[in-house]
């Protein structure tokens, strides 16, 4: 089964949505692996977001995760890391859907309530980064009844 790193950012965290958006993916079908609730150090950060540090908007950004605690999640189950984009909804709040997390809780992208793995490949580096020890081993007694 494919996995996928979700984390809710700080504002996420503040604003209370850490059980709406475990709800939405568990819902879906997908599997709990792995969750923390940390506070980051900047130089994680920056490790975390490194191919954006040539962006002008990579201090803000930094600031921004490291401002408060984040939820760090392992996620699990068939394609979930595009599943969970779908889920999860456009990086700019203003183009997501209705339904999805950004469509029905953030407004700007500063504050876009949660990240997301963009692909297998990248889910497998941030998993490694932020789970060093790896996912929780267990299966879930109900996955004969969400997959064939």
């Amino acid at each position: 089964m494919e996995q996928s790193f979700i984390m809710i950012k700080p504002d996420g965290v503040q604003r209370g949505l850490v059980g709406e958006v475990i709800c939405r993916f568990e819902k879906k079908g997908f599997h709990l692996k792995g969750l923390k609730l940390m506070n980051v150090e900047r130089n994680f950060a920056e490790k975390h977001y490194e191919e954006l540090n040539t962006k002008p908007f990579f201090e803000k950004l930094i600031e921004y995760i490291i401002s408060g605690p984040v939820v760090a999640m392992i996620w699990e189950g068939k394609n979930v890391v595009t599943t969970g984009r779908k889920i999860i909804g456009a990086t700019n709040p203003s183009e997501s859907a209705p339904g999805t997390i950004r469509g029905d809780f953030a407004v700007e992208m500063g504050r876009n309530v949660i990240h997301g793995s963009d692909s297998v490949q990248s889910a497998k580096k941030e998993i490694a980064l932020w789970f060093p020890d790896g996912p929780v081993n267990w299966q879930s007694s109900i996955s004969h009844w969400v997959y064939e």
